[in-house]
């Protein structure tokens, strides 16, 4: 008992330490090269989330209740240093060196939700970071995900750029999860990020983490492959206004404007706002559809979508204010929004978005120990319409004699072409961080209730007032302990509740060994993916496509059984580190075994039940399907393998090269007949889509001086075959999908098939020219020999594309700096 006591005793007195005993540590930082001030370096207690950011003046102030630790002052374009703090409390002028190979003294946050070096985080991590975000002549920061290691990028035309991370990519890919200053930024009822629909203005962006592989134990359910993390400007170290104008071929026209402001020590504030138009590359989707002549006989032809609209119009703003409640301690309120209309591609065609409006609200609390927020998601949208759908409608009503106007009104809409999103989503998070002695402690709980509405449109909902909601609630921990040596243990863990899916462990273990310029890790994660409320209550073209929340009963008496999480294992080993002063080497190499895939849409057969309701009640087609339902299952098991490698070169401290490589590789049993997702007796390629090249690469020639700056990057794809569900991108060869033979430059029963993606070597080239402090001009090309490049199904192919922008950047009101 006397024990029990003491050590209560001691934790008591360790958390009062913690909440009164403060010291403040202040000092100085200057560029080393002309000994101006930094403002905005980042000065951050190692391996906590406790810190501050330098003055416009250079100077910091940073309470603390730590008495012996190491600080780190990171910045964008400087080596990183660090200090240890014992019983100092005035750490004087502190200088930092620039540099362009500072990348393994990067300061990162999403590998453990604590900042640490990058070296010594126990994941995979990329970083865009605020420089090459300030010099991307473009709207779209996105683009430069191109460029970054083990990410399989893809451009779908003008303005829609997306990534996959390690395979299985999909036209409906909701695996890699997208989150926005810690928000998840993705549709309530399908789960995908937001893309083309964020409400992130390029200014206001201070950096992109990319996770390659799963980190669903911190960050929940559909960080399964990976995870894209948008980390925002803080207004106190961002302060002044920005003017941005761009334009370009494709009619584009940017225009974007960006204001931060400190009104005074406790308060600051953000705000911004994009207008961006211009018209995508012309290709026509063919629609093929069953016709019948004068003498009756039936033929298949494809058809251009009906009234396609080739414009894009995008309207986006945010606001955001800090307050700060005490010493280390803040509330920050945020509000963003968007309006857009663009063309993408799906599982079986294009949609045709029509002013998709997404608003976001968010309160969070942020202390040296503490961090809370509470935000709303909205997503709203009256008259998108799958173009596909639509076109074989009103081709339809026209063989059964209606009038133009109704073929091409209302009958063009009653198979489900129509989609009208009414969705809400509500977050909650609460997480304390603390350390005692060498053992770092993150603790955490997420909640979040989905509600989605479709007014009856895609969704088993009926109408404005029916809300399919589903409730989820996540814990979360991890613990890092430094043995010493360099050596710290890294453990992790979560449990995930969902409504529907019920219980389910997510752990982590990771062992990072630091050398005096680089680290080796080892690293076991699962990653799980949750079916998306489409793929439990979707009602698409009158339910012929059905979700498969609760499990159907076929003809025959057989069951086809509700869905399960996805579930993926990995085991990696990599190394981050400066072999030289000028040379910067990252790779890894991975071992994934993902089980109980989600397929693509498939054709299960004529049901009788969905869950115990018959189908007749279920399905509104009934009287033309009656009950053949095509749906999501989960089959098989795969194990997937591969390396990434990364090579960064200062050839001076304003030139510098870079080289990527990636492998991937799959072995499947083809003796298991649970890997036979058709059931055509065979396991092949076309059960596991993998859809993913072996190989792919890119170099890159980085320049960045006082006045000048530009890239050239060539980015290479091996060519490989693709499938998603209705959509075929494949060579011939001696096999068929979807009851057609495999033939390129063909049509592929429902779609045609160009032949294989990839295959081409792609090279943009940037330039830009600082005429002084306040105005800069730079300009881009996209495939400068605008070579024919195809990355995605139904999408065009990617011509040459160049843009120039105007940007004009004025210092705070008040500021005495002179230009």
């Amino acid at each position: 008992m006397k024990t029990i006591i003491t050590i209560c005793m001691s934790i008591c007195l360790f958390w009062a330490n913690s909440l009164f005993a403060q010291q403040t540590i202040t000092g100085k930082v200057l560029d080393g090269d002309t000994n101006d001030p930094l403002p905005g370096v980042n000065v951050m207690i190692e391996g906590t989330q406790e810190g501050v950011s330098t003055k416009t003046n250079g100077t910091f102030e940073l309470k603390t209740s730590r008495t012996d630790f190491t600080l780190v002052f990171s910045f964008i374009g400087f080596e990183t240093i660090t200090k240890s703090v014992k019983g100092t409390t005035d750490l004087g002028t502190i200088t930092m060196k620039p540099s362009l190979v500072y990348l393994s003294e990067q300061v990162v946050v999403s590998g453990t939700r604590r900042a640490e070096k990058i070296t010594e985080t126990p994941a995979t991590i990329q970083v865009i970071d605020s420089r090459q975000i300030n010099e991307l002549p473009s709207f779209n920061a996105g683009e430069l995900l191109s460029r970054v290691k083990g990410v399989e990028f893809v451009r779908s035309g003008v303005i829609g750029t997306g990534v996959n991370i390690r395979g299985f990519n999909s036209n409906f890919n909701a695996k890699n999860l997208q989150v926005n200053d810690g928000r998840f930024a993705t549709l309530v009822a399908t789960g995908l990020p937001f893309g083309p629909l964020s409400t992130n203005i390029k200014e206001d962006i201070d950096r992109v983490e990319v996770i390659l592989g799963p980190n669903a134990a911190l960050y929940g359910p559909n960080a399964h492959n990976g995870l894209v993390n948008t980390i925002m400007k803080d207004p106190r170290t961002s302060e002044g206004t920005t003017v941005a104008l761009g334009a370009g071929n494709q009619n584009m026209f940017t225009g974007r404007l960006r204001h931060a402001q400190k009104i005074n020590d406790k308060l600051a504030f953000r705000v911004s706002g994009e207008y961006t138009r211009g018209t995508e590359f012309e290709y026509a989707d063919s629609v093929y559809i069953t016709r019948t002549d004068n003498e009756g006989n039936a033929y298949r032809r494809g058809y251009e979508e009906l009234e396609l609209d080739n414009d894009f119009e995008f309207l986006r703003g945010n606001a955001s204010m800090v307050y700060e409640v005490a010493d280390n301690a803040e509330l920050v309120a945020t509000w963003g929004g968007s309006s857009s209309t663009y063309l993408a591609p799906t599982n079986v065609g294009r949609n045709q978005i029509k002013d998709w409006r997404i608003n976001h609200y968010t309160l969070k609390f942020i202390s040296d120990k503490w961090f809370a927020q509470a935000y709303l998601t909205t997503s709203k949208t009256d008259s998108t319409h799958s173009l596909d759908d639509r076109t074989k409608a009103y081709y339809a009503a026209i063989d059964a004699g209606v009038a133009e106007a109704e073929a091409r009104g209302p009958m063009s809409y009653q198979t489900g072409a129509l989609f009208i999103d009414d969705s809400r989503r509500f977050n909650a998070e609460i997480q304390h961080n603390n350390s005692i002695g060498d053992l770092d402690i993150v603790v955490g709980s997420q909640f979040q209730r989905d509600m989605a509405n479709s007014h009856g449109t895609y969704l088993l909902d009926e109408d404005e007032n029916d809300y399919i909601t589903i409730n989820q609630i996540g814990f979360y921990t991890q613990l890092d302990y430094k043995l010493g040596n360099g050596i710290k243990l890294t453990g992790a863990a979560r449990g995930d509740y969902h409504q529907i899916y019920e219980f389910n462990f997510v752990p982590k273990g990771g062992i990072v060994k630091s050398f005096d310029n680089g680290a080796v890790r080892l690293t076991y994660s699962k990653g799980i993916a949750a079916p998306t409320i489409l793929n439990m209550y979707g009602d698409l073209f009158s339910g012929l496509i059905l979700g498969n929340a609760e499990g159907f009963t076929l003809a025959d008496g057989s069951m086809v059984e509700p869905q399960r999480v996805e579930q993926i294992q990995t085991i990696e080993v990599g190394y981050k580190g400066k072999p030289s002063k000028k040379l910067f080497v990252d790779a890894n190499a991975y071992y994934n075994m993902s089980k109980d895939f989600l397929s693509p849409v498939t054709v299960v057969g004529v049901t009788t039940q969905r869950g115990d309701t018959p189908i007749e009640e279920v399905q509104s087609g009934y009287g033309a399907y009656g009950g053949l339902v095509a749906t999501y299952i989960n089959f098989g098991q795969v194990d997937t393998y591969g390396f990434d490698l990364g090579i960064n070169y200062a050839l001076s401290n304003t030139l510098s090269l870079n080289f990527n490589y990636s492998y991937f590789d799959y072995s499947v049993d083809e003796n298991n007949m649970e890997n036979d997702f058709n059931n055509d007796g065979v396991v092949n390629k076309l059960d596991v889509l993998v859809n993913s090249p072996n190989n792919r690469a890119g170099f890159g020639l980085n320049y960045s001086g006082s006045k000048f700056f530009g890239t050239v990057f060539t980015r290479w794809v091996e060519e490989f075959d693709y499938f998603s569900s209705f959509q075929i991108a494949a060579k011939t060869q001696d096999l068929t999908y979807r009851g057609t033979p495999i033939v390129e430059d063909a049509r592929s029963t429902d779609s045609w098939n160009y032949g294989p993606l990839g295959g081409f070597v792609n090279v943009d080239v940037s330039l830009g020219y600082r005429i002084n402090e306040k105005f800069t001009v730079s300009g881009q090309v996209t495939n400068l020999f605008d070579a024919e490049i195809r990355e995605f199904t139904a999408s065009p192919f990617i011509g040459r594309l160049f843009n120039f922008e105007f940007k004009m950047n004025l210092p705070p009101i008040g500021s005495n700096k002179q230009y």
